[in-house]
């Protein structure tokens, strides 16, 4: 990620009070796709005053803002990453809920050949694979 949501909330004129700019760079700092609670787990314990209210406002603002993006997993809450320009699909483990992000470029093209198909031009997807992971032999 070439720009931190920090250096994104600037260009995009959000207002960062010291509290947004915590849980920006929380989720700057995110590895994986956090819900609300598990962002509020983590800001909190760099300032025990920034409420769970203020983290849901907070990603509700960078959500509309263009900023982040919300997932909505099977059988989850919602979850969270930066919105990045780059194209990734998600592989969902549906016993630990652990996500992992993949590209491949074999199903990019079959998906384009499947809209061709049936007589569309492709401009947007979204794949979510869910399995369990296969044990060590």
């Amino acid at each position: 990620m070439s720009d931190t949501i920090e250096q994104k909330c600037l260009s995009k004129g959000v207002k960062l009070t010291d509290q947004r700019r915590i849980i920006a760079k929380v989720m700057s700092e995110s590895t994986d796709h956090p819900d609300v609670d598990e962002l509020y787990n983590r800001v909190s314990k760099l300032d025990s005053k920034i409420s769970i209210a203020t983290v849901y406002r907070t990603v509700k603002l960078f959500e509309e803002s263009g900023i982040l993006t919300k997932h909505e997993f099977k059988g989850g809450k919602a979850r969270y990453e930066e919105l990045n320009e780059g194209h990734h699909d998600h592989l969902i483990d549906v016993k630990s809920g652990e996500i992992i992000e993949f590209v491949d470029e074999e199903i990019e093209k079959l998906q384009k050949r499947v809209a061709e198909k049936h007589g569309y031009t492709l401009v947007d997807h979204k794949l979510e694979l869910y399995g369990v992971k296969k044990k060590s032999q």
